[in-house]
């Protein structure tokens, strides 16, 4: 196969967050390793550092965006302007890649829906690489129906708890919205993104069969037509690269200083942000728990609040090195480690991905869009997890804690989860799911010329 792919080259486009550059850049390694010569078309802002990927051809284009717009907290904002501003760079970009040498295809973020129609102005095959799961992309397909039957927008409390009879076992309360957009434009951009996609050459998943074949079986009913290639879990499938992201290695000294399976592992991804009041309960939660704890406090975590200054002085002091606070940590590494015994969670689709494939029980607190629907699947259909369910109270933090540490159903959630892991670690093996699907997947751009 690499015979037939060498010199081949193909363009992708990520998404520039980090939880949407890390997985593309998975992907391209994966590609790379089939043979596949990769470029990288990448915006200013948030560009990836093309030292630590020597292999690849990088291309920045400019992205327009004022100081005060490239930022992610109006999310909805943000991916709309990308998806105007960076139309006519894009377009000057690709032209001239193709002006150069052959391209097989285009794989460009979802988010990206633009891609579509520019890819289909030079005739090049595009395919998408959705950066969630198929799970949480399943609902996301059905939000016309959703709409048409009131469910959306998300509006009336009283009804939060209701289950949406079409997508057992959500809740109103689980459906992929940002609370604090606005709900007509978000609707809008997840339409459209969805149409684009159902018009691609095949959308790829960071996932394997075994975790989320609902999901699967769900857009082959939407979808008939559309490709389908679960290939995951990247991580798993190529030599861990260096970050550019700045962890703090102390957290792995610490972690061998403590028990088997005895560490909650906290962490809320990149973007989430929390109150005060939040953070408060948690810190007083993770305490009360007398568990030890590793936390990720990143730069911005909490409004208004610059790092730890919000916490009860003497705090740290007072739990005799039971407790660990770091502005960010290397996951993956932390989540291998054998102290870890849960890891609380925002559960965005790599956090909970990265979970899975480790066998750590999750405690899930999401926040926004598809960590929603992923928190609820955790705890209700793959039972690897609990959510709260009342908001971060300190009594429930505990009460959680316990649950899951010490207690029978804590064990059974154990249990599942590392059966689960080895369903993973088998889906990228010669044979595997996620092997075939990458195989099936070479052939198709293969057959694009």
């Amino acid at each position: 196969m690499e015979q037939i792919t060498k010199g081949k080259r193909l363009i992708l486009f990520p998404l520039p967050l980090e939880g949407h550059i890390n997985p593309m850049l998975q992907l391209a390694n994966l590609l790379h390793s089939k043979g596949f010569s990769i470029t990288i078309i990448h915006t200013q802002f948030n560009s990836p550092n093309p030292s630590i990927h020597p292999h690849f051809t990088f291309r920045s284009i400019p992205d327009g965006l004022s100081e005060t717009e490239a930022s992610p907290k109006d999310i909805i904002l943000l991916f709309s302007l990308f998806n105007t501003e960076c139309v006519e760079p894009f377009k000057l970009c690709l032209s001239s890649l193709l002006s150069e040498e052959p391209v097989a295809c285009l794989i460009s973020d979802s988010i990206f829906h633009f891609t579509q129609s520019v890819a289909e102005s030079f005739k090049l095959p595009r395919i998408v690489f959705e950066t969630g799961g198929m799970t949480s992309y399943a609902v996301f397909t059905q939000f016309p129906l959703l709409r048409e039957k009131g469910y959306l927008p998300v509006m009336q409390d009283s009804q939060l708890e209701r289950v949406v009879t079409e997508l057992p076992p959500l809740r109103i309360k689980d459906l992929p919205v940002i609370p604090k957009g606005d709900p007509e434009k978000y609707f809008e951009l997840c339409v459209v993104i969805m149409t684009k996609i159902a018009a691609s050459d095949g959308v790829i998943f960071n996932t394997f069969r075994d975790l989320e074949e609902q999901g699967l079986v769900t857009l082959h009913k939407q979808y008939p037509n559309l490709l389908v290639f679960p290939i995951g879990p990247f991580h798993k499938c190529v030599p861990e690269e260096a970050s550019s992201s700045i962890s703090d290695q102390s957290c792995i000294s610490w972690l061998n200083t403590r028990a088997p399976k005895s560490v909650i592992y906290v962490s809320f991804g990149t973007i989430a942000a929390i109150t005060e009041a939040q953070f408060l309960e948690i810190a007083w939660g993770l305490a009360n728990s007398n568990q030890p704890f590793l936390w990720v406090v990143r730069l911005g975590l909490v409004h208004g609040s610059d790092w730890l200054e919000q916490l009860p002085s003497g705090f740290l002091e007072n739990l005799n090195g039971r407790g660990h606070i770091v502005k960010w940590a290397p996951q993956k590494e932390v989540l291998a480690h054998p102290s870890i015994g849960a890891f609380w969670t925002h559960n965005g689709w790599n956090s909970t991905l990265e979970s899975v494939c480790e066998g750590v029980p999750m405690i899930c607190m999401p926040c926004f869009s598809d960590q929603l629907v992923l928190a609820r699947y955790v705890s209700k259909v793959w039972k690897i997890g609990l959510q709260f369910e009342n908001g971060t109270e300190r009594g429930e933090i505990e009460e959680t804690i316990r649950k899951l540490m010490e207690e029978k159903e804590g064990e059974d959630i154990r249990d599942r989860s590392l059966k689960l892991m080895e369903k993973a670690n088998v889906s990228f093996k010669p044979g595997g799911s996620s092997y075939q699907c990458l195989d099936g997947l070479v052939k198709h751009i293969l057959s694009f010329e």
